[in-house]
């Protein structure tokens, strides 16, 4: 009998000349986290030209530069492509020099490989094709020369980060990092991305219009940490019948103090919070198909009728599907 292999994670950075810093170091860090958590995860770095090196845009030389050309994507996979100097992108005969790269890019995006830019990145995804008929957002002080240059494209305004099938964008310099962390969060689910977050000391931001963020993300920006403690423990833990008591033992504090700080510092009570984790998650067992006595034990729930309870208290978030 033989074991099954590790799914592997491949994360690629496509490191063009004079790449803005923290467009490029910021999504690594976050993955370079990620690996801590997960080894499964390989981090690679790549040049769009075949050169060993290149100078960001401070300066400061990147090294050890892997060729494109010696990798295949798959849907297992993410290309993240960083901001660079306007100098560059818009230099005559840019895009010539990069063609190569280029035409790979849309082959990994062909293949099912999740592709993403930071920033003025975009450039280099529109120049590949890959965003024709799609929708992504730039860094706001390019957007109306991008919009004349690329009219086949649906630019988004005020967005952190747009996806658009497998294809992703973000608007610039910090907001990369929020995109890193909803990749992470696409296939690792909310749990660990949020372990990413705060292991960076970073909140996960999400605006109206982005994709929904997890209740297992919600009511975490704060840095009271006996807080983090509490959440952690309930969402690790929904199954179980951990009481107020239980909950204060393990941050060594009185249950009415842990109440009144959990309240003060989230905004809603313990209880408010344990509802709305049992109710995401119920979502997700009963959308894939479990039972519904299996997902109220699953839940933390005694049985089948209090998890139709707590459904009807959310009637209205419930999707159609599962009414």
């Amino acid at each position: 009998m033989h074991d099954s292999p590790v799914q592997k994670y491949r994360v690629f950075f496509a490191v063009p000349p004079k790449v803005h810093l923290l467009d490029l170091c910021g999504p690594a860090h976050a993955f370079y986290e990620a690996k801590v958590l997960d080894p499964a995860i390989e981090i690679f770095f790549v040049s769009l030209n075949g050169n060993s090196e290149e100078r960001s845009s401070p300066g400061l030389g990147i090294s050890s530069l892997l060729d494109f050309r010696d990798f295949e994507l798959g849907s297992s996979d993410w290309l993240i492509i960083p901001g660079l100097e306007s100098e560059v992108y818009f230099r005559e005969g840019f895009y010539q020099t990069i063609q190569p790269f280029l035409d790979w890019v849309r082959l990994q995006a062909g293949n099912g490989a999740k592709v993403c830019s930071v920033c003025t990145g975009t450039f280099l995804l529109a120049n590949a094709g890959v965003l024709d008929g799609k929708s992504c957002t730039t860094h706001w002080k390019y957007r109306e020369v991008f919009e004349r240059l690329h009219p086949n494209v649906r630019l988004m305004a005020d967005r952190l980060f747009v996806k658009d099938g497998n294809i992703y964008s973000s608007a610039g310099v910090a907001s990369g990092i929020d995109l890193s962390l909803f990749l992470l969060e696409e296939v690792f689910g909310s749990l660990f991305a949020f372990k990413v977050a705060k292991e960076m000391v970073v909140f996960l931001r999400r605006m109206p219009n982005d994709p929904q963020l997890s209740v297992f993300l919600q009511f975490r920006n704060h840095l009271e940490n006996r807080v983090h403690q509490v959440q952690d423990l309930m969402a690790s833990h929904l199954d179980q019948q951990l009481s107020l008591e239980d909950l204060a033992e393990k941050v060594n504090m009185s249950p009415r103090n842990l109440s009144r700080l959990f309240k003060k510092t989230v905004g809603i009570t313990l209880g408010e919070y344990r509802d709305k984790l049992r109710f995401e998650k119920a979502l997700q067992l009963l959308d894939s198909g479990e039972k519904v006595e299996v997902t109220a034990l699953s839940c933390g729930l005694k049985s089948a009728n209090q998890l139709r309870s707590l459904l009807r208290k959310y009637r209205d978030l419930v999707p159609p599907n599962l009414s």
